[in-house]
């Protein structure tokens, strides 16, 4: 298949453009600055999308800044927002008026959509307050497209050794001051790389449409996930971190960590999808075991 990527250069797309071109799929990613990106596919500008669309047979958006890289100040705020919900009106604009339309559109959310809280949450829940659910809800109607089967990938916390949450977590764990944030009773949906990926891969090839839940069968409390991390490094888990401590180096965005939400992938289980890694301990050896020093 030939497939616009937007967000390749992120730790999601990366990843997805190297199982892509490896079941050999032609990739094309979109990105601002395209002489900047890397070499394992072709690139072009934002400004050059709808070309690149007109007769690709699929269309994969990953494209936002990240959530927990900056404090959320009003400024960071509204960048977090336009970079997905500008991005993914941009795309489904150009799917709806393509002449050889794409056959598929996937796009990320995230499972912020359903706003904190611990009770079990499928893709039948509606959307919840806050920010992020509202900025969830806002990126998923500006996804909306008419002419392709479009599916939503909604991701918890995404599991991986190239970035993101777990190697911020890994220099204090390595170094025996790992713990809970807070009281650690908070859920926390997570998913390995691989099947982030793998999802990703199903949405395009299987006849599915509406959200998935990208994140993996048996979600743990923070604590849990600490407990199970200290285990795979060897390490103690038992200082807690301070949520104050977050708040003033996050701000609102803090309760990324400090909330959380207790979510099922229902429909991405039903639908055929076979999780490689289901259970947190073994998800996390898969990818430290290697690592450990």
């Amino acid at each position: 298949m030939r497939i616009v990527l937007t967000g390749a250069s992120g730790l999601i797309g990366r990843a997805l453009t190297l199982a892509l071109v490896a079941r050999g799929d032609e990739v094309i990613g979109v990105s601002r600055t395209p002489d900047q990106a890397g070499a394992l596919h072709k690139w072009v500008a934002w400004e050059q999308i709808d070309g690149a669309i007109d007769g690709a047979d699929a269309v994969v958006h990953l494209a936002g800044a990240g959530i927990a890289e900056k404090r959320w100040t009003a400024r960071r705020k509204h960048e977090l927002r336009t970079s997905r919900i500008d991005t993914a009106r941009r795309v489904a604009t150009a799917i709806n008026g393509a002449d050889h339309r794409p056959r598929v559109f996937v796009s990320a959310s995230a499972v912020g959509y359903y706003g904190p809280g611990d009770a079990p949450l499928d893709e039948t829940a509606p959307s919840g307050t806050g920010f992020l659910a509202e900025l969830c809800t806002d990126w998923e109607a500006a996804a909306a497209s008419e002419a392709a089967r479009t599916t939503i990938v909604r991701f918890g916390v995404v599991l991986s050794c190239e970035g993101g949450a777990l190697t911020k977590l890994l220099r204090p764990f390595r170094l025996g001051v790992g713990g809970p944030v807070g009281r650690g009773q908070q859920w926390m949906s997570w998913i390995h790389i691989d099947d982030a990926v793998g999802v990703l891969l199903h949405a395009l090839d299987q006849p599915v449409e509406g959200a998935l839940n990208g994140v993996a069968p048996n979600p743990v409390t923070n604590r849990v996930f600490a407990k199970a991390l200290g285990r795979v490094l060897h390490r103690p888990a038992l200082l807690p971190t301070p949520p104050l401590m977050l708040w003033l180096v996050l701000g609102e965005g803090a309760s990324i960590v400090t909330q959380g939400q207790n979510v099922r992938p229902a429909r991405t289980g039903e639908s055929g999808y076979q999780f490689r890694h289901p259970e947190i301990e073994g998800a996390l050896r898969a990818l430290l075991d290697q690592h450990v020093t």
